[in-house]
């Protein structure tokens, strides 16, 4: 089970309230405030969910997601390409999380905007992910 909150900072509650984070034992939790009642959440279970929308963008966007990542290291190459293409492909939520992110990682996404709505069940209502600003024909 999950010691780190992935998301922590970056998810609020229906009532746009920052959710805050604990522990039952070892076990991390997102703290959501019921009314005075507080509902603790698994953290792992709320992070996988989150983990599988991201995963499911990646992967709907793979073409565009290895170009990137083929321009961003200065390789243009069949076996870049292929390797990356695998890694696009098996990506899990698992893997993620055992690899875990970052602090400074962390501390971009909430400044890039990364905002996540859970309700009360520890239930996905909204993502409000950054994206790639628009070409406006420049």
């Amino acid at each position: 089970m999950a010691n780190k909150a992935f998301f922590d900072g970056m998810i609020y509650d229906e009532q746009e309230r920052l959710v805050s984070t604990g522990f039952v034992g070892t076990e991390a939790q997102y703290i959501v405030d019921d009314d005075g009642f507080l509902r603790h959440i698994d953290a792992e279970i709320v992070d996988k969910k989150i983990l599988a929308v991201f995963i499911d963008q990646l992967q709907g966007n793979q073409n565009l997601a290895v170009d990137q990542a083929m321009n961003f290291l200065g390789k243009d190459d069949l076996f870049t390409k292929a390797a990356l293409d695998s890694s696009i492909e098996n990506v899990s939520a698992e893997q993620i999380l055992s690899q875990g992110m970052p602090e400074q990682a962390r501390h971009m996404l909430a400044m890039m905007g990364l905002r996540i709505t859970i309700n009360l069940h520890g239930e996905i209502v909204n993502i409000d992910a950054p994206s790639a600003p628009e070409d406006e024909g420049l």
